[in-house]
């Protein structure tokens, strides 16, 4: 086997052992070592998304900020929600998107309430006119290595209504505003199919996305809506210091040895929402470092 280079996958982004870190949650990207890639350097746009309205949650940090940035490079205006309190990482990825000269609404919420998954919608309706792409990416995990006797009823509901509830009320009030051509994509996980025990109230959640998806693409295809997903393996976002006891090895069980960063997660994003897929609906992305899915 030649030695690898630069160029090899698995070393053309930072490798563990990373040094031990813990945050509060929702965590924070300026408190991450290494600091996360969104693709600030990298990424480079050819308008495959020129004037494409995009509704995107959880667009302050990690995979979102990435997908954000690479919309805007695209040609999209977004707006994107965030939790409050989150307020001073949705400013950096405002400015991204203003940076790459287009428009973003942003917008602080919390999607595990009917009423402001609405007021998103509504939002975006009066900025925009319409919503071409919706994006479903906000997402809450919480580790209890101790068991399911550890998961308190009050997080189960947490981790449920942040990943499932919010999909689908934004899905139900959006769908009226998004013309044919439009596309929803939503952000599942590897975890849906290879659950971790210490997670098992997300990966539940990410499994029934899977089936959410393929289920409402088979609803709208006679409305030329297209939906479907992505499924990250393990990529360092401020979620993993701020969830997981341990960071030091994460990403290691990959086949590429390596965590992903959220810059490599963005393209699959792109592509489903721009016209070189137009024939891909009820399909799952996997972007997961080389672990084999379904």
């Amino acid at each position: 086997m030649p030695e690898p280079t630069p160029d090899h996958p698995a070393h053309r982004q930072p490798q563990p052992p990373f040094p031990q870190q813990e945050d509060e949650h929702p965590g924070y990207t300026e408190h991450m070592s290494p600091r996360p890639d969104h693709g600030e350097e990298t990424y480079k746009g050819s308008g495959r998304l020129t004037d494409c309205k995009t509704v995107l949650t959880g667009g302050d940090s990690g995979i979102g900020r990435a997908v954000a940035l690479a919309f805007a490079r695209e040609g999209a205006d977004v707006l994107l929600t965030y939790l409050p309190g989150e307020e001073d990482e949705a400013r950096e990825t405002v400015r991204l998107v203003e940076e790459a000269g287009r428009r973003a609404v942003p917008v602080a919420c919390d999607i595990r309430d009917e009423a402001e998954c609405r007021r998103i919608v509504d939002t975006a309706v009066r900025e925009f006119g319409r919503i071409d792409v919706l994006v479903n990416n906000a997402a809450y995990q919480m580790s209890q290595p101790d068991g399911i006797e550890a998961v308190t009823t009050e997080q189960f509901d947490r981790v449920v209504r942040t990943n499932l509830y919010g999909m689908f009320w934004l899905c139900k009030f959006a769908l009226p505003h998004i013309p044919q051509g439009g596309t929803v994509i939503n952000t599942t996980s590897v975890q849906a199919y290879k659950p971790s025990p210490h997670l098992l109230d997300y990966a539940a959640t990410k499994g029934a996305i899977v089936t959410f998806t393929q289920g409402l693409a088979q609803m709208l295809v006679e409305r030329g809506i297209r939906v479907n997903a992505v499924a990250p393996g393990p990529v360092w976002t401020p979620l993993i210091p701020s969830t997981l006891p341990d960071t030091s090895e994460f990403g290691k069980q990959s086949p590429l040895g390596r965590a992903g960063q959220p810059a490599e997660m963005a393209p699959a994003y792109v592509f489903l929402a721009s016209p070189e897929s137009t024939y891909i609906t009820a399909e799952i992305v996997n972007a997961t470092g080389g672990t084999p899915l379904p």
